[in-house]
């Protein structure tokens, strides 16, 4: 399934009562439009932002913007997208043809999950599931509670480009969280090719980790190995800046058992 994408980018020059150098402030204005068998995508922003979309399935446009004195209207802006769309499919099929059905380009996503706010017990908060860096959209995420599923208060934002134009998109859940609650945020996206990313949440350690739930056990025993190893390491590090107070050259012989130890 390939996945047609175009951007138009204009700088606007804004002038404000406080100017810089050469007296006008640059702003970079986006429109994206992108188009799969699958996938309908049409968004324009400013600066990275975003300030309206598309949606499709309500059909309407959806301003982004925060609230105003004099609300901005984008009026003709979702007729325009779909007939932008309708050329998006139009484009995709000459492609095709024209390439012979080339290989689909994919980069996979990082994932990583964090609190919206500073975690308290038993006040209500929001976590965080920010997934970068993937082509083509769409990539699917769903969550967990101690191991079940969870849907009531989700929300997902749309996929936004970053500038090797490659995507982002931003998830969140509700929660209020108690003590020893363990979330789970779980990324799939056809580069993955079926080795679903799953970032782990602990209320009790606010700590994360890119590891499946069943893992976790054998996780927390690696970490418990590894702080023993960087102890060894660091008695060692000690013994040998002790030995070159009295021996020069047997130092240099530790330092070189080091060296070949950590190769």
């Amino acid at each position: 399934m390939l996945f047609l994408l175009s951007i138009c980018v204009k700088i606007k020059y804004v002038k404000q009562e406080k100017k810089s150098a050469n007296g006008v402030i640059l702003h970079n204005d986006f429109k994206i439009n992108g188009c799969s068998d699958t996938e309908k995508e049409s968004v324009c922003g400013s600066d990275g932002e975003e300030i309206w979309h598309a949606d499709f399935i309500q059909q309407m446009g959806v301003n982004t913007l925060p609230d105003f004195a004099d609300a901005l209207r984008f009026p003709g802006f979702y007729e325009s997208s779909i007939a932008a769309q309708e050329a998006c499919k139009q484009n995709l099929a000459v492609c095709i043809k024209a390439y012979k059905s080339p290989p689909e380009e994919m980069d996979p996503p990082e994932t990583s999950i964090y609190p919206k706010n500073d975690v308290q017990l038993g006040v209500e908060n929001s976590l965080v599931c920010h997934v970068t860096g993937f082509f083509p959209p769409p990539v699917n995420i769903s969550w967990t509670k101690n191991n079940v599923v969870v849907t009531e208060g989700e929300s997902l934002s749309r996929y936004r480009p970053r500038n090797d134009g490659t995507f982002h998109i931003f998830s969140s859940v509700d929660i209020v969280p108690e003590e020893r609650d363990i979330y789970s945020c779980t990324v799939n996206h056809r580069a993955l090719q079926g080795q679903a990313q799953t970032k782990i949440w602990v209320h009790q350690h606010y700590k994360t980790t890119a590891v499946s739930p069943r893992l976790g056990p054998a996780v927390f025993c690696g970490a418990g190995f590894t702080l023993a190893l960087l102890g060894a390491a660091t008695g060692i590090f000690f013994f040998i800046k002790a030995a070159a107070t009295r021996n020069t050259d047997t130092a240099e012989k530790e330092k070189h058992f080091m060296q070949w130890t950590y190769q």
